[in-house]
């Protein structure tokens, strides 16, 4: 039976795991104090934050949170990365930190109650952000409009040109 102190922490780490769209377990051993604070400023714009926790209080919590599978990732010093907004600006800057620190490593998350490998972090850090596919469909929704224009203005501008090419085979001036 856990203490009252870890039965809060449980809960708290239970209540996180729910709320989160992406926990990233990682093996923080070895990261300076000032490391940890230079990741915990990047993750904090992209609504996301750096917690230490013990492996048998994360597995609780994740059995509580109705997460399944977690076991072979809780080994050794464990810290999580958990987003609650976007998904990928926070995989790139826990991607980009693990290959600058080439000491923080990946052992696998959870996306949306399932568990995934360390290599599918990989994949979506390499997925474009947000606001670049809404830019992406703005400009396919954007797209026939525009050729919508051209198609309508094609024919008043081709009878500007019969004019002024009328005018200048007259001997007269071509009309702006």
């Amino acid at each position: 039976m856990p203490t009252d102190e870890k039965a809060l922490v449980i809960d708290e780490l239970a209540g996180l795991l729910s709320k989160a769209r992406l926990a990233v377990l990682t093996d923080y051993r070895g990261i300076s104090v000032a490391g940890l604070q230079q990741l915990r400023a990047t993750l904090r714009p992209h609504n996301a934050e750096f917690r230490i926790a013990k492996n048998t209080l994360t597995r609780i919590a994740a059995e509580r949170a109705g997460i399944d599978g977690l076991q072979p990732l809780l080994d050794g010093p464990l810290a999580l990365v958990l987003a609650y907004e976007d998904i990928v600006a926070p995989a790139k800057a826990i991607s980009d930190f693990a290959r600058t620190s080439r000491i923080l490593t990946v052992k696998g998350a959870v996306l949306d109650n399932q568990v995934i490998a360390a290599r599918a972090v990989e994949d979506l850090a390499t997925l474009p952000s947000r606001e670049e596919l809404l830019s992406k469909l703005l400009g396919l929704l954007n797209s026939p409009a525009q050729r919508l224009v051209t198609v309508i203005n094609q024919p008043a501008q081709s009878l500007v040109r019969v004019i002024n090419a009328y005018g200048e085979q007259q001997g007269g001036t071509a009309a702006a």
